[in-house]
């Protein structure tokens, strides 16, 4: 493997050595230095706009709009023919020919029409260059930076949410970085990751969630080191159609990030400031029964008078943060800059939890002559958070694990005297965290170092043909540290706690593209891509765990028990690829193109895969017979498209999981190896995704209307699951490939423009995405359960992923509960079969008889997805901005009621019941191992974003303008959801245990102020 990496290695720099002496054979025209200036309006009512993009076509000369609507800049350009290319989000491309000779002063104008469609909008369909929306056969979404700039998101992928559809984006928690997990038209794997592949830049970024303390599911993302004021705009690969060129690592679809930039032109600044206020949108209704009963005893109804306490009002807070922002950028006609630094500081809801992140980030631009530029980029983050463990998942410990295991009517506060905690757990159950304890003595902290860079080199060394290298670079350093003093009320850590462990990553990508356009004739043109990638990860991980701790210092080496893990990995890809586009008539659009893809994890024998693509569009509209026609009036634009695809994933397996990894172990002073319970397999290959898409797009209104539809089916074939092996092997488990997965729907995209005067604008996008998941090939019984939901999560044959696999009601013929001789409600029982199919028995005394039964309970994936987003402008000051998401048809496990309700605990309101002697005794003990009764409706519709601001335009200290917001997030939720939030999950970024609610963090309510000034 090696040998051939450098072989490739050495083949990249032998081809750029290639181009430079291409270059070098085209002789230097004499340059005369243009200047270009003009005024962009809107043709509807003549209003200068603001923000509008300029360039010249095949150049990266160019200038964006100033408020008044104008354009200055210049361009060393030999005499010619040149196009410039206006252009503005939301309305119509527009090109104009212009004729370079003695007259070096151009001054050309336009006006841009409404186009709520956008297939004139340009976007980077990956590897294979830029190209517009018109030729693609497949969707590519894009979000544009004003999208999210006053949406009080704190990440990029939070900012995401209800903006595309195809997309379903959950909060996993409310932590003040909480994880954020990204599923693009379903997941597309069972044992890996379902979460994209992020591009910052031509960057290829890590995106982890490492849980290096154990936090209780609770893990942060490393997209939260990216600020979102640093983003031009965000596109959206969401099928292996169009990924397929991205090959073994794109079966989950591509996010492609893209900063922001310099222009030509006089400085500009920008500086901003936020001021947040976050609480809890909704408590737990809290047990204030004034009794509790003396024992557990059914037959025992005496009651003790008690005091209740309302825990939660000493563990949520109002919490507060704020962010500075300060950019500077310009340049000249052949060196453009942008430099950016921020400051962010947010406190969680949960008292004592926070998280700081500051950044910088600069990029320069540098034309080296007409036919070569130079872009280097850098960002670096240091990020530092306090956390407060939820325990629930892995341990007893935290803060919302005391709370619902507490009996609320013991005083959680210290003794006056001696500052020593009380145990708030009952006393014929292990103890439980102390709440308050853990947020007053515990001290988790999570400290992050990184470095995102990356150097292009552009070359245009001959008319049509471009040439583009990228060397990318990610590193980071995460240090986690976790501290529980002795003498405390945790169950397992009364002796004290200490753990650090860090985690160093590092991975660099090498990208060499190569395209051609030529335009053969007029009705033909055609693009042509080939290119090379060489990709190399390593990630160390260390962890060091003491007990028995001192009764000072926080150390590892105060601790008596000392255990230490590392772990090393490495891995290499390597890829090249070929794609071919041809246009017709400038409405026919073919393409085709293929990856050869290489990954280290794999054996020798199936290390090479070969991933195809072919897709196809045909704008209807530009046909003579359309034009001239009363169609054109009622669809002013009207394209099919059609794209088929493979692509990849390499999340499943692990670099090392294909050998038999044995352990050094020593006996009698011998040193030896330990089989262990895992048998390699050199056999395994990728999963490999297959999808087909099938889809419009079209205008209504004088294309004031847009409407996208897409069909799509994706195959996911060669699974790979941890196959459970015969005990006469030696060995428990084996990786191989026999699971199948499809997900099927369609998705919709709406974008209208209904009001546009001179003095008011209104657009509003409404998204619709239904898909359906199934999983097969599961052997055994057809079940597999997963770890993060305690055996009640697991893949079952013929239903969706993380179907909510457990225990259910006896009921009668008609229906009804079948209760025990003493009333209660019970468990079913009969004759277990495979794929959750059950046989119910019943004894002589028409009783449950059997062994225990399980069946599929509920489904956490939602089969429906809508956003609606309202935004208006009025005049040139005011604007607002709605948006509501909403899910539905999807189910909440409610594990944190099912124990707050428990006679044990009772800390919930739903235990009142029996006090008041409303239903038996005994009556929570026997619901509490029925977990069909656990399972809730977690369908809902949020207000996520409201927004209003103000600009205005001050004559003085050069202010272009300043602009006053107010930003809500999270504001409303229309549920029937009983706990906090239905919008959760204890085991944080899973991919298989989804909406699983443990004492999560809720998602906060969010209040921002902000003030923007431009310069």
């Amino acid at each position: 493997m090696k040998q051939t990496l450098f072989i490739v290695r050495s083949s990249f720099f032998r081809l750029l050595l290639v181009c430079f002496f291409l270059c070098g054979w085209e002789a230097v025209a004499q340059q005369t230095s243009y200047s270009f200036r003009g005024t962009i309006t809107n043709k509807t009512d003549g209003v200068p706009m603001p923000g509008a993009s300029v360039g010249i076509v095949g150049t990266t000369y160019g200038s964006i709009t100033e408020a008044n609507g104008e354009y200055r800049f210049t361009a060393p350009l030999a005499p010619g023919a040149y196009t410039l290319q206006f252009s503005s989000v939301g309305y119509r491309t527009q090109t104009q020919r212009v004729t370079l000779a003695g007259n070096t002063n151009i001054s050309t104008n336009a006006s841009l029409s409404d186009d709520a469609l956008g297939l004139d909008e340009v976007v980077v369909t990956g590897t294979s260059g830029a190209t517009s929306r018109k030729q693609l056969g497949n969707t590519i979404a894009t979000v544009q930076a004003k999208d999210f700039q006053l949406s009080a998101a704190t990440s990029i992928d939070q900012a995401l949410a209800g903006k595309l559809s195809g997309a379903q984006i959950t909060q996993n928690s409310g932590n003040p970085a909480g994880g954020i997990s990204v599923r693009l038209r379903g997941p597309s794997t069972i044992v890996g990751s379902s979460d994209p592949l992020y591009i910052v830049d031509g960057v290829i970024v890590n995106n982890d969630s490492r849980e290096l303390i154990d936090l209780g599911g609770y893990s942060q993302n490393r997209l939260v080191d990216i600020n979102p004021n640093d983003i031009d705009r965000i596109e959206i690969i969401k099928g292996a159609a169009a990924a397929a060129i991205y090959g073994s690592r794109a079966n989950n679809g591509v996010v492609q990030i893209f900063t922001k930039r310099g222009k030509e032109g006089k400085p500009t600044i920008t500086f901003s400031t936020q001021f947040r206020l976050s609480d809890i949108r909704k408590t737990l209704p809290y047990n204030e029964y004034p009794a509790t009963f003396n024992n557990t005893t059914v037959t025992d109804a005496g009651q003790t008078p008690v005091t209740r306490y309302d825990l939660q009002k000493d563990i949520f807070r109002t919490a507060s943060g704020h962010e500075e922002y300060l950019s500077v950028s310009g340049g000249t006609a052949n060196t453009q800059y942008f430099f950016s630094g921020s400051l962010f500081a947010n406190q969680g809801i949960v008292k004592g939890a926070d998280f700081s992140r500051a950044s910088s980030r600069m990029r320069i631009q540098q034309t080296l002559t007409k036919w070569a530029t130079l872009s280097i980029g850098s960002n670096y983050i240091y990020s530092n958070s306090r956390e407060i463990p939820n325990g629930g998942i892995n341990e007893a410990y935290g803060a919302l694990t005391g709370f619902i295991f507490s009996n609320n009517f013991i005083n959680p506060q210290p003794d006056p005297t001696t500052g020593i905690y009380p145990s708030t757990a009952p006393v014929s159950v292990v103890r439980r965290t102390n709440p308050l304890e853990a947020i007053a003595r515990f001290d988790f902290r999570q400290r992050t170092s990184r470095f995102i860079g990356d150097a292009q080199l552009n070359l245009t060394p001959l008319p049509g043909l471009a040439v583009d290298f990228t060397f990318g670079l990610d590193t980071y350093s995460q240090l986690a540290t976790g501290y529980i003093p002795p003498n405390n009320t945790t169950p397992s850590y009364n002796a004290g706690y200490s753990r650090k462990s860090e985690a160093s990553v590092l991975q660099i990508n090498n990208d060499l593209n190569i395209r051609y356009q030529a335009n053969p004739t007029d009705w033909l043109k055609s693009t042509t891509g080939v290119g090379a990638t060489i990709q190399y990860d390593r990630s160390f991980t260390t962890g060091i765990t003491a007990q028995q701790l001192g009764v000072f210092g926080q150390t590892i080496n105060n601790g008596a028990n000392i255990v230490a893990a590392e772990s090393r990995s490495e891995r290499s890809f390597m890829g090249v690829f070929a794609q071919q586009t041809f246009g017709l008539f400038n409405r026919f659009f073919v393409t085709a193109a293929g990856r050869v893809d290489a990954a280290s994890v794999y054996g020798v024998d199936n290390r090479w895969q070969f991933y195809p693509k072919v897709s196809g569009s045909y704008v209807v509209s530009e046909e003579s017979f359309w034009k001239g026609s009363a169609l054109n009036e009622i669809l002013p634009e009207f394209k099919v498209r059609a794209a088929w695809g493979q692509a990849g994933n390499l999340t499943a397996i692990g670099p090392y999981d294909r050998f038999t990894n044995y352990s050094p172990v020593t006996v009698g002073g011998l040193v030896g190896y330990l089989a262990p319970a895992q048998l390699g397999n050199f056999s395994v290959k990728p999963e490999r995704q297959t999808e087909l898409e099938i889809g419009t797009d079209f205008s209504l209104a004088k294309n004031r209307i847009g409407v996208e539809f897409t069909y799509y089916n994706k195959q996911v074939k060669d699974l790979i699951l941890n196959r459970t092996l015969s005990p006469s092997t030696g060995y428990n488990n084996r990786f191989v490939n026999i699971g199948t997965m499809t997900n099927q729907g369609f998705e919709v995209l709406v974008r209208a423009i209904p009001v546009e005067t001179k003095n008011v604008r209104w657009n509003i996008t409404a998204t619709y995405t239904h898909n359906k998941n199934v999983t097969d090939g599961v052997e055994g019984n057809g079940v597999l359960p997963f770890a993060g939901g305690f055996g009640q999560v697991a893949a079952v044959n013929g239903y969706s992923l993380g179907a909510f696999y457990a225990t259910f009601f006896a009921r009668n013929p008609d229906g009804s509960l079948l209760l025990t001789p003493g009333g209660l409600p019970q468990r079913e029982r009969g004759v277990q079969g495979a794929n959750g199919t059950y046989t119910v028995q019943r004894a002589a005394d028409g009783q449950p008889s059997g062994t225990l039964l399980s069946k599929v309970i509920g489904n956490p994936n939602p089969s429906a997805i809508y956003s609606l987003i309202n935004e208006v402008s009025v005049g040139s000051r005011w604007s607002f901005r709605m948006q509501w998401d909403a899910m539905q048809h999807f189910d909440v496990f409610n594990f944190t009621k099912r124990v707050g309700d428990r006679d044990l605990y009772g800390g919930l309101k739903g235990y009142e019941p029996e006090l008041r002697g409303e239903v038996p005794k005994g009556t929570s003990a026997a619901l509490f191992s029925i977990f069909e009764n656990w399972i809730e409706d977690g369908s809902f519709v949020k207000l996520r974003e409201l927004s209003v601001a103000y600009t205005v335009a001050p004559k003085f200290w050069g202010l272009k303008n300043v602009r006053f917001s107010v930003a809500g997030r999270n504001l409303l939720s229309i549920d029937n959801y009983s706990g906090y939030d239905p919008e959760t999950n204890a085991a944080g970024q899973s991919n298989a245990v989804r909406g699983f609610d443990f004492v999560e963090v809720p998602i906060p309510r969010t209040l921002t102020f902000g003030i923007n000034a431009n310069f």
